[in-house]
């Protein structure tokens, strides 16, 4: 019997709150927390048992550690904006509470995401006793620990992942974006970065482009090499690999739009002065984009996630693809959302399954793939994330 506070109220916070209210016997007390309450009570009225909410800053650090204080929870499942990943980490110190997030933390003013300023907490929480687990998302999140299964079960050593994130969905808006569109557009448009060889090597952003077709009729996709901070860890906690990249799906439309709006500095992070007031242009423009949250009921069609290892087993050269397919429409069904949010919030919820039940349990800074993969995996399986296993003869992005 465990409480615990999430942080967010967007689309995967919701997906979070659905997901940890199904399951009682782990968290028995859960509070909805969100610098705009409203939005937790809305939340809170689609479930079937009572939560409670809370209004907090978490920015502030003083707030946060005095709502942690008064609650006194388990554990703080932060599904905030990344901007805010180490002030909740503070708070969390502050108050000795555990922490679990599913994207690293990214300074507001420079669009550059890594692990380096997480990982320098590492020192305080394993002092402290406490356990921050970092990244329980799906990309990052399962497809770490897909990596970590795989290379447990097929290989003997890893030496290329391939991670390829395809959304097969159309919500029928010619410009939208599945999670927060700030965060989004700053992901695509920041430079790629690729693991080759002992290093990574920096590229345009979307430069390189390939087709991939999708198993089970989910379809042939246009995919695009970007970097994505679960490759940083990734190679860190499996120094085999020789290569690592991500790739994710995009739409002609999507694409273009996307071009313009860079074209005429709608994408940019820096403040300019309108009438005598700063404005962020990406922040305006967020303003303008359909809120994510508010896709699920019309979004049509399917995710199909996951990840291609090339190793050797028992002397032999291998190749597994392990992947995961999700319908928008059951994930509206069940939760109210899209699957974009309900892939992200399942995870996040599982990984903090497998903390409070001690499956997981060490203090100190981690990554998801460092713990054992197979409870996580039979959660995914048992909470809607069902995934498959398939041995390719041949692979290759490279055309």
């Amino acid at each position: 019997m465990s409480k615990v506070i999430i942080i967010g109220a967007g689309g995967v916070g919701g997906v979070v709150t659905h997901k940890c209210a199904q399951l009682p016997e782990v968290f028995s007390e859960i509070i909805l927390a969100s610098r705009n309450e409203n939005k937790c009570k809305a939340i809170a009225a689609q479930l079937d048992r009572p939560i409670r909410t809370a209004q907090v800053d978490a920015d502030n650090v003083p707030e946060l550690t005095a709502l942690l204080e008064k609650e006194k929870p388990d554990l703080v499942i932060n599904v905030a904006l990344p901007y805010q990943d180490l002030h909740i980490m503070d708070a969390c110190l502050a108050a000795g509470v555990d922490y679990l997030d599913t994207a690293n933390y990214e300074p507001l003013d420079t669009a550059k995401f890594e692990y380096s300023w997480q990982w320098a907490y590492r020192e305080k929480f394993e002092q402290a006793g406490l356990m921050a687990l970092l990244g329980s998302g799906f990309d990052p999140g399962a497809t770490n620990v897909f990596t970590a299964y795989l290379a447990k079960h097929y290989f003997d050593e890893i030496h290329e992942l391939d991670i390829i994130d395809v959304n097969g969905g159309d919500h029928g808006y010619p410009f939208a974006t599945n999670f927060n569109p700030e965060i989004n557009i700053r992901e695509v448009t920041a430079e790629c970065r690729h693991w080759e060889n002992g290093e990574f090597v920096t590229t345009p952003a979307m430069s390189k482009k390939a087709s991939f077709t999708c198993p089970e009729e989910v379809g042939n996709y246009n995919i695009y090499r970007m970097y994505h901070e679960e490759l940083e860890s990734l190679v860190v906690n499996f120094p085999t690999l020789k290569r690592a990249q991500f790739w994710m799906s995009f739409g002609e439309s999507y694409l273009k739009h996307l071009e313009v709006l860079g074209n005429v500095g709608m994408t940019g992070i820096d403040p300019i002065d309108y009438n005598g007031q700063q404005i962020v242009p990406i922040q305006f423009l967020k303003a303008l984009l359909p809120d994510p949250s508010t896709l699920g009921p019309r979004t049509k069609g399917k995710t199909c996630i996951g990840c291609v290892v090339k190793g050797v087993k028992d002397g032999k050269q291998k190749i597994v693809y392990l992947y995961q397919i999700k319908d928008h429409q059951d994930c509206y069904a069940e939760v109210q959302s899209q699957a974009i949010s309900y892939t992200t919030g399942v995870p996040a919820m599982i990984g903090a399954k497998m903390m409070l039940e001690s499956k997981w349990k060490k203090p100190g800074v981690w990554n998801i793939e460092q713990f054992d993969p197979d409870p996580f995996m039979e959660d995914m399986n048992k909470y809607g994330l069902p995934w498959e296993v398939i041995e390719l003869d041949n692979f290759n992005l490279d055309d």
